[in-house]
């Protein structure tokens, strides 16, 4: 009865299905393996948490924050920036701190677009991104990315007669755990602005990279017509804390500060100085966290490769992308892996049609974990799953 159309047009979660098949698991004694969900398990630096602690003995934190109160982050994220990406940007007029990078991406979408415009988006692709274009009432047109592309989109094959108002892309890529040279971003610019279209960039992984790769910034290619949104949670292990910021086009950053302004106030300030603190830490200090998934990256991949998968060697982020031959449903595959397995995967369908036939790892377990679930999968057999599909 109270139900908007807008948000009635949110699409229902998979995950709620998985959440489902991991109670009926436990209800039958299995013990859980839950790579499902993308929350590092790992704490945040020392110095982070000392930071936030003592900001809640300082009474100067309790009250709400204006926007004044968010400059030390805002020249932090300016700075990081800076040393990292080699971009330079004005932290008044070309920074604002999220409360999350995906609150950030919901407001900004209301802030740039109007109803019925076009949003290009991957395909697959991180879920929460239509549940924004819902709410934003935009009109979704898929990006195919293939594996035969690398996972990155061509933007050739668009067809003329789309006229998008923003592209949304994200590298390190969630959940194919694809990879981005700054030669490709340098023309995806190039692409939006010759279309007057504006460039969303979802960048939580930058830090989560491995071996002698780094994530690039789509920033290094200009700010005009370019939003990058960062966070917190994966690069720093704060997730919780519900922490990030948005940086480039000054005008959309400036539509996207009034939106928000009419909605939240900013994150409590003990968060901002912790996030501050977070985002001056020396390199050394995020390779030591982006190695722990390395060497769980080099557990996995292996083990699911042995069982006859098709899997990339990930550069970045903090998944494995795994096709498995032959499947046809990966819904009925991870419902039926949770509960007669105990392992809880992320099924292929739930980031999009071009998902199917893939299962998603998250690497939030150590390696030996990861390997005792390859090998309690093999014993899953494909057409037999999707024959006893709930």
């Amino acid at each position: 009865m109270w139900m908007s159309s807008r948000a009635a047009n949110v699409p229902g979660s998979v995950f709620a299905l998985m959440d489902a098949a991991k109670s009926r698991a436990r209800a039958r004694g299995r013990a859980i393996i839950d790579l499902s969900i993308g929350s590092s398990d790992q704490a945040p630096p020392e110095a982070v948490l000392e930071a936030l602690r003592e900001a809640t003995r300082d009474p100067l934190t309790y009250r709400y924050p204006l926007f004044s109160d968010t400059a030390p982050l805002r020249e932090a994220a300016a700075d990081y920036l800076r040393r990292r990406f080699g971009v330079g940007v004005n932290p008044e007029t070309e920074v604002l701190p999220l409360i999350g990078a995906q609150e950030g991406l919901a407001h900004l979408l209301l802030a740039v677009t109007d109803p019925g415009d076009t949003l290009l988006l991957p395909d697959p692709g991180y879920p929460p991104y239509l549940g924004a274009a819902a709410v934003a009432g935009l009109r979704t047109v898929p990006l195919p990315l293939r594996p035969e592309r690398g996972f990155l989109p061509d933007l050739d094959a668009v067809p003329g007669d789309v006229q998008p108002r923003a592209l949304l892309l994200n590298y390190p890529n969630n959940p194919t755990s694809a990879v981005a040279d700054a030669a490709f971003f340098a023309q995806v610019v190039e692409w939006c602005q010759a279309r007057g279209t504006l460039l969303i960039h979802d960048h939580p992984y930058a830090e989560l990279t491995c071996d002698d790769y780094r994530a690039p910034s789509a920033l290094e290619a200009g700010l005009d017509g370019v939003v990058e949104l960062h966070s917190l949670s994966k690069t720093h292990h704060m997730g919780g804390f519900r922490v990030g910021f948005a940086a480039g086009d000054a005008g959309a950053i400036a539509a996207l500060a009034r939106v928000k302004g009419a909605v939240d106030f900013h994150a409590y300030l003990g968060i901002q100085r912790a996030a501050t603190l977070a985002l001056g830490l020396p390199d050394e200090v995020g390779r030591a966290g982006a190695a722990v998934f390395q060497a769980r990256r080099d557990a996995l991949v292996p083990a699911l490769r042995a069982l006859g998968w098709e899997v990339q060697w990930p550069q970045a982020s903090m998944y494995a992308w795994a096709r498995v031959p032959g499947l046809t449903d990966s819904v009925a595959f991870a419902v039926r892996a949770a509960e007669d397995c105990g392992v809880v995967v992320s099924p292929g369908r739930a980031f999009g049609e071009r998902g199917e036939g893939f299962v998603r790892f998250a690497l939030v377990q150590p390696p030996e974990v990861l390997v005792e679930a390859a090998r309690r999968l093999a014993g899953i057999g494909v057409g037999e799953t999707v024959r006893n599909a709930p």
